[in-house]
């Protein structure tokens, strides 16, 4: 008898939960069992901890298992859909952290849950959902310049089965008439460091120039994030950021990169620079790499490690894809550890260049609050890579604590990812973790 591949699925989690009581049980037999295997959650850093049980009010232990059960519930999805495209609608962690998977018909329902998932039925299918959303962007990006600048977003709201478009509450914005033939789309209308490891990680400052940063105005230095240390495929250690990030300091590419000196800017120290990047260009990714000199290198910019405030550091050891309810934080040098959910596991905005060109950025919506030089900061769930920062509703607030007042009336922040996964496929680079050799 053949087993479908959601079943397959469906075994190796179900393996998974075994392998992992079975060790429960035995750290509770036997002399040394109190020593016989470390809690993960031990390695988390205690500035995240303070996060994630703020932000999330989640335990530490709670915020990896959770974290761990939207894997599963991600692999299983996708072979569950590779199989049966036409009958999945979407998976999900539920407020009680339950996985979910949202089907057509009875017939799928019942083979999700004898795979041991919660199964909901849907009108429409995942494939039916991103059909649709590619219509309804292309009939934006057709739009004149000024009516399209009204629509800030479109994207696949899973857990209602619908798409969203997010409008600027304006009278263009109001007289938009979205096109009929797309069912199942909702409108809203929305308004417009002290370290104990001095050296540079994931999280921290870098600014761009074009060139020498000493020859360089003001206005077109930018301030950005490091997101993850990589390798590239020739296996040169790189960064893996936001590659809007890049386009400040030179239209065309190819930033220098300087770890910034506070008090004298002409005194930063160069460390690399873009060697790639694109937002939307070749690929609908906000992206970007920095390919690092010697000095970079011996700055420390080649470890699997994320920093959040305090000095507290977090180590990457794997990366992960977004899945609708699970759990996140992220890190970036405006406003640290900010923790909250997966909103959306595909959003789709239109960026509009001065010239009137538009194009269409691609990513993930979660709910945790990003500012202003957050931008290609690193997002995990877990201990996992999920993405980097590449904008939110919240990038002009001066802290988070005003953002969520000001925000809570329109549905609370919103920050846009791009999945690293996705950015590894399309460059070929890989993130470091800390299985690699130190």
């Amino acid at each position: 008898m053949r087993h479908s591949s959601a079943s397959r699925a469906a075994a190796r989690t179900t393996a998974r939960r075994l392998a992992v009581a079975a060790a429960s049980a035995l750290m509770l037999i036997g002399p040394f069992a109190a020593t016989a295997q470390a809690d993960p959650a031990d390695e988390l850093p205690a500035e995240l901890i303070e996060a994630v049980q703020r932000d999330l009010n989640m335990s530490p232990d709670e915020y990896l298992e959770r974290s761990a059960r939207a894997q599963e519930l991600g692999e299983y999805a996708r072979d569950f859909r590779s199989e049966r495209p036409a009958d999945f609608a979407g998976a999900w962690i539920n407020r009680n952290g339950e996985p979910v998977v949202a089907v057509t018909n009875s017939d799928a329902a019942r083979q999700a849950e004898r795979d041991g998932y919660t199964a909901t039925v849907a009108p429409v299918s995942a494939d039916g959902l991103e059909s649709a959303l590619a219509e309804l962007n292309r009939w934006v990006a057709a739009l004149p310049r000024d009516v399209a600048g009204a629509v800030q977003s479109t994207s696949i709201d899973v857990l209602n089965n619908q798409l969203v478009v997010d409008i600027v509450n304006t009278p263009i914005g109001r007289a938009l008439n979205l096109p009929s033939l797309i069912a199942n789309v909702q409108v809203q209308l929305t308004p417009g460091l002290p370290a104990n490891d001095p050296a540079p990680l994931g999280g921290d400052t870098y600014i761009t120039a074009d060139g020498d940063v000493r020859s360089t105005p003001l206005d077109r230095i930018g301030i950005c994030s490091f997101g993850f240390n990589a390798v590239d495929p020739n296996g040169d250690p790189v960064n893996v950021t936001a590659g809007h990030c890049d386009a400040v300091a030179r239209a065309d590419g190819g930033s220098t990169v300087y770890l910034p000196n506070r008090e004298n800017i002409d005194e930063s120290t160069r460390i690399g620079a873009f060697t790639r990047s694109s937002v939307g260009t070749d690929s609908p990714l906000d992206y970007g790499i920095i390919g690092f000199d010697k000095a970079g290198v011996e700055a420390g910019l080649d470890r699997p490690v994320v920093r959040g405030g305090n000095g507290s550091t977090l180590t990457v050891t794997g990366t992960a894809v977004p899945v609708v309810g699970a759990p996140v934080c992220k890190s970036g040098q405006s406003s640290y550890f900010t923790c909250g959910v997966v909103a959306a596991d595909r959003i789709e905005t239109q960026l509009v260049y001065p010239d009137g060109q538009s194009t269409t950025i691609r990513g993930f919506a979660t709910t945790a609050c990003t500012l202003s030089g957050d931008s290609g900061g690193a997002i995990v769930t877990g201990t996992l890579a999920l993405g980097v920062i590449s904008g939110s509703n919240s990038a002009g607030a001066p802290d988070c604590v005003e953002a969520n007042l000001v925000l809570a009336p329109d549905g609370g922040t919103s920050s846009l990812g791009i999945p690293i996964r996705d950015i590894e496929n399309t460059t070929g680079a890989r993130v470091r973790t800390a299985a690699d050799p130190a």
